[in-house]
């Protein structure tokens, strides 16, 4: 069976300008994503992996290059309607967790669902059916400072999901997590590959991860260097 492809970078190269000086943070970059794959990008700091995040997520266009987001080429997109199709295609997982400090829980799960046509009535039964899902029914009226790290990370994963994207895009999800609550969060991305047939992006440093992946894409000085396939969920 032919596997199709959700995301695809075409000889992506992103250049920075800083005066009369060019730095290349990525270059040439070909890859091709699956739906519904679990992909790693691993590299070590200053590979290119943030900026290489960027471009899969479709936060950023490349210098040169395309980037096709199921078959359309992002470039050809207006702002208004990359941002559509983003909001409903992508849904993003970030270390720093970005919930917002005043809103409870629940608030922060329905968030994304806001510029989306959907009635205020859906949208708090789809987050705390959503919180439910992430073990957090007990919590859904607490602030974030009330709640531990992993719980903050895990309503982030929940806020991911609200707008039911294909793609679950994870920027080093367990990088401000102790080593049980990275495990907890990663066995719920492993369970949304799974059961929910998502399609997982993770860009870590992280060599542990890797045991996760179908496919990891090994970055060093903004070229993948290697892509290997592997069982997944180990």
């Amino acid at each position: 069976m032919k596997k199709e492809t959700i995301i695809e970078l075409k000889k992506v190269w992103k250049t920075y300008y800083m005066g009369q000086v060019s730095l290349d943070v990525l270059k040439g970059i070909d890859l091709k994503i699956n739906k519904g794959e679990f992909v790693v990008i691993v590299g070590p700091s200053g590979s290119g992996k943030s900026t290489m995040m960027n471009q899969v997520g479709v936060l950023d266009v490349p210098t040169s290059g395309s980037i096709y987001l199921n078959g359309i080429d992002i470039s050809t997109l207006s702002e208004s309607d990359l941002a559509q199709l983003r909001g409903k295609t992508i849904g993003f997982v970030f270390q720093q967790f970005n919930l917002i400090p005043t809103l409870t829980a629940l608030e922060n799960v329905t968030l994304p669902t806001i510029f989306q046509n959907v009635s205020e009535k859906e949208r708090l039964e789809m987050a705390e059916k959503l919180l439910r899902m992430v073990d957090l029914g007990e919590r859904m009226h607490h602030k974030p400072n009330e709640l531990s790290g992993g719980q903050q990370q895990r309503v982030a994963i929940a806020r991911s999901l609200v707008n039911d994207p294909e793609i679950i895009l994870a920027d080093e999800p367990t990088g401000n997590l102790d080593s049980k609550s990275g495990q907890q969060v990663m066995d719920f991305l492993a369970k949304l590959h799974t059961q929910k047939h998502k399609t997982i992006i993770l860009v870590t440093h992280d060599l542990e991860l890797v045991r996760y992946a179908q496919k990891v894409v090994y970055l060093k000085d903004g070229e993948v260097v290697r892509i290997k396939h592997g069982h997944g969920h180990k």
